[in-house]
């Protein structure tokens, strides 16, 4: 689901103006500005002004708009597409934003978001492809910055080469099945030799180049991506893992990966859960490596969305083991593990010279066994210490290294959710450590970090374990 922050109060969609009219009230630089920008389209653009401005009444002389010398009433909205106020006039703006909504036309008030149906955005034209910015009236200068940013890393060819490509549509559906085939194509398209051709003004190579890429086109084969999804933030995924979120058929991902990174793929990409979480798994670890192989098989581009990173707790190995049993290209896009979010989230350094040089990643069910894991030598000598996985087992983990010979006063560092906004922090010493395998109200993933490197983290925002402790020691005595 996506967040009640970051839903849209005003929706973009492209509104087809091509032979309509569209109405601007005003004579002043307002209407101006909206008529220049109305004139990048091919609507018939009409000016209601009674004593309309120099600049605008020239730019109606010119063709660009059809100027009608009189003072605005109602019946001058009739038939309209889109109706713009720009008379820099309240009360008159706020009649005519009430006139068309009395016709059911949409109405753009300028510089007044209460009476508008709709924004005008920032927009970038390579017709026909265009790129609008919009901030629902908030922000306009913002708007603009990032319509300049966008316009410079566009192509000015890019409308030609979009062109070229809608004359090629139908045949691309005809000789090339839908899926994988046909995106490959056009992506081919789109990087490279057309594109290409078309940068330097040689339209007919590009046509060629085009025609060639169309004849030459194989059966798609099936490739699986296993794709490291982060810890949960979704700029903390990589740029490859993006794109390869975009080119994919299939997104099989796991239980911790988020929705907003899941959403990253393409829309009509087939979006399947395979979650594993503790005590409840959707899918078994057979049945997700069967199922890449069999997507794989029928020439889909998969891409495998784990949490974290795929080769650290992610039985990779797996499911690499069962794709090269069945001949299936795969590659691995490494993703930031839980313990490294955990890290920046203190300001943690996980190395830190004259104190330790050397880590441990592990997960606190290694340590319920018979015999001391041969890490745990590494953590008593010095090692930072990840412990994924680790909250039910918090007791555990403190009993065994303290039994060991490690330092009941180590610091520790805990996080639950790493790198999200509601992420929480807590920290304390090896002793305290027990106190957070009670913690019920802890039902995100939590990520421990053990060593004396942790000593120099940030501690400002964070809650001290030892605090729970008191707490529950303080309810126990009057319970008793």
């Amino acid at each position: 689901m996506t967040s009640t922050e970051s839903r849209l109060n005003a929706f973009p969609v492209f509104m087809k103006v091509e032979g309509c009219v569209v109405v601007i009230v005003g004579g002043g630089d307002e209407a101006l500005a909206k008529a220049r920008l109305l004139s990048q389209s091919s609507a018939e653009i009409r000016i209601v002004a009674e004593a309309p401005g120099a600049e605008l009444a020239s730019f109606a002389a010119s063709g660009g708009a059809t100027l009608v010398h009189a003072a605005y009433e109602p019946s001058l909205l009739a038939g309209a597409r889109l109706i713009f106020a720009a008379t820099g006039e309240e009360a008159l703006d706020r009649t005519v934003s009430e006139d068309a909504r009395k016709l059911g036309i949409p109405v753009n008030a300028v510089d007044r978001p209460e009476l508008c149906d709709f924004f005008t955005p920032a927009l970038v034209n390579r017709a026909p492809v265009c790129v609008a910015i919009g901030t629902e009236g908030a922000g306009p200068v913002l708007a603009q910055m990032i319509r300049e940013k966008i316009d410079q890393l566009l192509s000015p060819s890019l409308g030609r080469l979009a062109t070229l490509a809608s004359s090629l549509r139908e045949a691309a559906e005809r000789l090339l099945p839908k899926g994988s085939q046909r995106r490959g194509f056009w992506n081919d398209f789109f990087t490279g030799a057309p594109a290409r051709a078309l940068e330097i003004g040689h339209i007919e190579e590009a046509r060629e180049a085009a025609a060639e890429l169309l004849l030459r086109r194989t059966a798609a084969q099936g490739h699986v991506a296993l794709v490291g999804a982060g810890p949960g933030a979704e700029d903390l995924l990589t740029l490859r893992a993006q794109r390869l979120l975009m080119q994919a058929d299939v997104i099989l991902y796991d239980a911790l990966v988020p929705e907003a990174v899941v959403s990253m793929g393409r829309r009509d990409a087939e979006r399947v859960s395979v979650g594993k979480r503790k005590g409840c798994h959707s899918k078994s670890q057979d049945e997700i490596n069967a199922l890449l192989v069999s997507l794989g098989r029928a020439g889909r581009r998969v891409v495998r969305l784990k949490s974290g990173d795929p080769l650290v707790f992610g039985r990779a190995g797996e499911e690499m083991q069962a794709l090269r049993d069945a001949g299936i290209s795969y590659e691995v896009v490494p993703g930031v593990t839980a313990a490294f979010a955990a890290a920046a989230d203190f300001e943690l350094p996980l190395t830190l010279r004259g104190v330790t040089s050397s880590m441990v990643f592990t997960t606190g069910h290694d340590l319920k066994g018979g015999v001391l894991p041969d890490w745990a030598k590494l953590a008593i000598s010095g090692a930072t210490v990840a412990v994924y996985m680790g909250r039910s087992v918090a007791a555990d983990v403190a009993d065994r290294l303290i039994d060991a010979g490690l330092s009941p006063d180590t610091a520790v560092a805990v996080v639950e959710n790493a790198s999200l906004g509601n992420r929480r922090k807590l920290h304390g010493t090896l002793a305290d450590l027990p106190s957070l395998q009670e913690r019920a109200d802890l039902t995100g993933p939590v990520m421990t970090i053990i060593g004396d490197a942790v000593a120099g983290a940030d501690f400002t925002h964070s809650q001290p374990l030892a605090a729970r402790i008191g707490a529950s020691t303080q309810v126990a005595e009057v319970r008793a």
